[in-house]
């Protein structure tokens, strides 16, 4: 496996490589917020799964599909629960087995469960892609791919994309999990930790790079098609030149929209790559998109909406201010996000205004939230799993 120097993003956004000190003194978490929640969410259950992701910087999130959730910690646990009740279905270790009296090796799983049909998915910091039975936890196939799987698969056209650390996107075979083509998306020698997981439409893969380009790629050949250069390197020190598209771009229509740390938000024709326009705004966190509007949380933790016409900012929010906030997700109508002091924030998502606010653990919370129905489903740092009602 190649091995490349990269930057780890961890508890603080400003967690900078030696030598960069001097920066992150100067960032400072904006204190809680008060808010008059108009509703109190409230735990329908809770389950606790292995010792989840502890300190390090990992987007290792749950999936769900009908009335089965499948979840896990990054020493190797799967487990598949019933929706409404949080009771376990079944449980696999994929940590490796060293001997009697020995620990078991953690699997370092990493990026996020992916649930299609039979199976459900997850690669890991070794490089390796598992598929297991939804029915039993067994494992259907394992591979060994390019590089660390840290980006969460994706399903479709009879292949599980891998976007490796690497720069490596690879598309495997849904059956028998052998690789059935690679493209090289290129990577600097220096980056954010994370990369971009596909976005699927039309027959094509849109994939973003640490080179700062946003890529498609034709299924089923594993061939380019385009790249589109968002984000330019700028600036005097390694940090202020990082432009990695580390998020998950978003497809609309023939629209492709995306973003780089340190770069623009970008809105690009999915035929051509040709940008339509184009925003200073970064971030390494995924985009939602609902209605005529994107939200996102940037590199700051400054929450906006963002007309997805023109690129206009409707709104913008600004008392999470480096509280090192997850991705956001709409759920019953509302924009929520957590912070690294285990906070669910629930925002109206016309105004910005706040609505709601509930502790959630005090490990802190780093994956995404997920709407689940007509609730919330959240992962924190030490791998509980909460499901919350409104």
């Amino acid at each position: 496996m190649q091995l490349r120097k990269t930057l780890l993003i961890g508890l603080l956004a400003s967690a900078l490589l030696a030598g960069c000190s001097s920066e992150q003194d100067n960032v400072t978490m904006s204190p809680l917020p008060e808010v008059q929640s108009q509703f109190t969410p409230y735990v329908v259950w809770d389950k606790s799964v292995g010792n989840g992701i502890g300190k390090y910087y990992s987007h290792l999130s749950p999936a769900w599909d009908g009335s089965v959730v499948y979840v896990a910690d990054r020493h190797g646990v799967v487990k598949a629960l019933e929706l409404e009740t949080g009771k376990e279905i079944w449980s696999q270790d994929l940590s490796t087995k060293k001997g009697f009296f020995s620990s078991n090796e953690s699997a370092l799983l990493s990026g996020g469960l992916t649930v299609s049909g039979t199976r459900v998915f997850v690669g890991t910091e070794k490089a390796k892609v598992y598929a297991l039975n939804t029915d039993d936890g067994s494992i259907d196939w394992e591979t060994d791919v390019a590089g660390e799987a840290i980006s969460k698969p994706v399903v479709s056209d009879g292949l599980v994309l891998i976007h490796t650390s690497n720069g490596m996107l690879q598309g495997l075979d849904l059956l028998t999990g052998e690789v059935s083509w690679t493209v090289n998306l290129d990577t600097p020698s220096l980056s954010v930790r994370g990369e971009s997981a596909p976005a699927v439409a039309y027959g094509a893969a849109i994939v973003g790079a640490d080179n700062g380009r946003v890529s498609a790629v034709v299924l089923s050949q594993g061939q380019l098609v385009w790249q589109q250069n968002i984000s330019q390197v700028k600036g005097s020190t390694e940090i202020s030149r990082l432009n990695d598209v580390d998020i998950t771009p978003i497809i609309d229509e023939n629209t492709v929209y995306a973003m780089a740390y340190n770069g623009n938000l970008v809105s690009l024709d999915m035929r051509s790559g040709q940008i339509i326009w184009k925003r200073d705004l970064g971030s390494v966190n995924d985009m939602v998109l609902l209605g005529d509007n994107l939200y996102l949380v940037d590199q700051n933790d400054r929450v906006l909406a963002v007309r997805k016409s023109d690129g206009v900012t409707l709104w913008t929010q600004e008392d999470l201010l480096h509280r090192n906030l997850t991705a956001p997700a709409i759920v019953d109508g509302y924009l929520v996000v957590g912070d690294a002091e285990g906070y669910l924030h629930w925002i109206d998502t016309s105004t910005g205004k706040f609505i709601a606010q509930n502790k959630v653990n005090s490990s802190g919370l780093l994956s995404r939230p997920q709407a689940v129905q007509d609730k919330l489903m959240i992962q924190a740092r030490d791998g509980k799993l909460y499901l919350y009602r409104r």
